[in-house]
């Protein structure tokens, strides 16, 4: 029993992690948020609102590219307004990668609409149920298999 439970876990992680699935959802939460922000950069917008100011090369391995991707992205999100590049002050040839106050609102806007996905597609689910998902769901990431 406890196995079938951790294979039918390990199937929806599967289906979660999944790039093609986290594009999808990226797509449809940028949808109208302007030409700078899409599925290719949202990760990046994300990245740096958990990570603070880093340099492309540290932003890479947390969005699954490498340092010229998160660049190329980070480059139209500077030409947008809503990040700028300032020298890292430990090493004189880098850069950091940081959030403006309009990417900071972007950000906020992003998480407002990724939130009101989540709970429109738990719409139909007890609110006990969901406050338990909600709950076990921090648990598996905090202590599980990821730490």
């Amino acid at each position: 029993m406890e196995k079938e439970v951790g294979h039918e876990i390990a199937d929806a992680l599967g289906i979660l992690l999944r790039r093609t699935t986290r594009t999808k959802l990226h797509r449809k939460l940028t949808e109208g948020m302007g030409e700078a922000v899409d599925e290719l950069t949202y990760p990046v917008l994300s990245a740096l609102d958990r990570t603070g100011p880093c340099s492309a090369a540290d932003l890479a391995p947390d969005v699954g590219l490498d340092r010229s991707g998160v660049t190329r992205r980070a480059s139209r999100l500077e030409d947008a307004g809503l990040i700028r590049r300032e020298p890292d002050p430990v090493d004189r040839r880098a850069h950091l990668l940081v959030l403006t106050e309009q990417g900071r609102l972007t950000v906020a806007e992003l998480r407002a609409r990724l939130a009101a996905h989540i709970m429109a597609s738990l719409s139909s689910w007890p609110p006990g149920e969901t406050q338990a998902f909600a709950r076990h769901l921090r648990c598996f990431t905090l202590d599980g298999p990821f730490t």
